[in-house]
């Protein structure tokens, strides 16, 4: 009889990191898919890669203000109700970008709805999991966000032959549809670990109060790293496919660099992810950086089709990594106790640099019919990332305050 609450509280764990990992596939299965409506857009309407990219951006913001939001409800009342609501939010409007004709109906769709969906699945279940493991945060974390990557792997290809087989409205209203069937689903598995008091706050949770954490010099280098990452990993993901494209690339080779790269980011999140258990976030975010600046540099240099596909795959290790660490750190450097808000305002950080790069990437080729600046443009953002991380001092957990 004894046994049998451990056996649960064992099912309840599997549960929520199964429930984590669907939300993540989905989630940005749905994002990256995204690049693969770019040309019907442009042929359809005549709209430009810079309209197109800072829709997105539009949504990264909004998620990055929302993150914060996320987080603290996420803290006080659990993650389930708080991904079922954005869950649905963001599949509707990929049903929505089926009946668009104008600009603005673009930007409201992601502003309103896309990104209200993106804002939550990386703060609530990432915060959830970091309360649920205590030593083997790190690699439970990479576990998750292999969803991440498992998803740009499987989504865009099947989006690509939704296109093919039907029209490409059809498409986006059927993975909309499925979208939300899998969110819901994924959401209802979730549960929070950290018992909580009448009023709905976490109690016994050990680590530093946010008022206190916010002043801290290292949580604010921490932003500021989260940013110059960030703006990368928001913009090759949605400029890859259509710059794969421009190199003479069919669609549907071109959608298979999203395939690439989520493979080698899942190389890169579960190593990653062992190493912050091992050696801390500080080195894990060094290693992070150099696959990521050295891609870079190259995809500013080449131009034929298939070195494109070994550049990728460098690039999706560090890629990967970078998905992986966020959390863990902050836990190492803050511990538990305002970890949702505390890594939501990290996420605003990185949302906004995601704002950023992807109208940076379109603008830059409307205005030169290459991406090349961009590359190098975010080559150096994530040198200064670098140079920050180095100045780091060592990771730890830190005590209950």
């Amino acid at each position: 009889m004894l046994k049998l609450p451990v056996i649960g509280q064992i099912d309840q764990r599997i549960l929520t990191v199964l429930g984590a990992f669907f939300v993540q596939f989905m989630t940005i299965g749905l994002l990256f898919a995204y690049g693969l409506f770019f040309k019907n857009f442009e042929v359809e309407y005549g709209w430009s890669r810079t309209l197109l990219s800072s829709s997105m951006s539009i949504a990264f913001f909004l998620s990055g203000v929302l993150a914060f939001f996320g987080g603290y409800l996420s803290d006080r009342f659990g993650p389930r109700l708080v991904l079922i609501v954005s869950g649905l939010m963001g599949s509707a409007g990929y049903v929505l970008l089926s009946q668009i004709t104008e600009p603005w109906h673009l930007v409201v769709v992601f502003g309103l709805f896309i990104g209200v969906g993106l804002a939550t699945h990386d703060v609530v279940t990432l915060s959830t999991i970091a309360k649920l493991f205590d030593k083997r945060r790190g690699i439970m974390t990479a576990v998750v966000k292999v969803g991440t990557a498992t998803g740009q792997m499987a989504v865009p290809p099947a989006a690509a032959i939704l296109i093919a087989l039907y029209d490409w409205r059809l498409a986006l209203i059927i993975l909309g549809i499925g979208g939300a069937v899998v969110l819901v689903s994924a959401a209802l598995l979730m549960k929070s670990p950290v018992a909580k008091s009448t009023g709905g706050q976490p109690t016994n949770v050990p680590g530093i109060p946010f008022t206190e954490a916010r002043k801290s010099v290292v949580f604010w280098m921490i932003c500021i790293i989260q940013f110059s990452f960030f703006t990368t990993l928001a913009t090759i993901p949605l400029h890859i496919v259509i710059h794969g494209m421009d190199l003479g690339m069919s669609g549907a080779v071109a959608a298979s660099l999203l395939s690439v790269m989520g493979g080698a980011s899942i190389i890169g999140r579960v190593t990653v992810g062992g190493l912050i258990d091992r050696i801390g976030g500080k080195r894990a975010l060094i290693f992070c950086f150099l696959p990521l600046i050295a891609s870079l540099v190259a995809f500013s240099a080449i131009s034929v089709p298939w070195m494109l596909f070994v550049c990728v795959a460098v690039y999706g290790v560090g890629h990967g990594g970078f998905f992986t660490v966020t959390s863990p750190t902050i836990a190492q450097y803050f511990g538990l106790k305002a970890h949702g808000k505390l890594f939501g305002l990290v996420l605003f950080f990185g949302m906004f640099g995601g704002a950023f790069g992807p109208i940076l990437g379109g603008r830059v080729f409307d205005m030169t019919g290459s991406y090349g600046p961009a590359f190098l443009t975010l080559a150096s953002l994530a040198t200064v990332g670098l140079v920050l991380a180095l100045r780091l001092p060592a990771t730890h957990e830190p005590a209950e305050s």
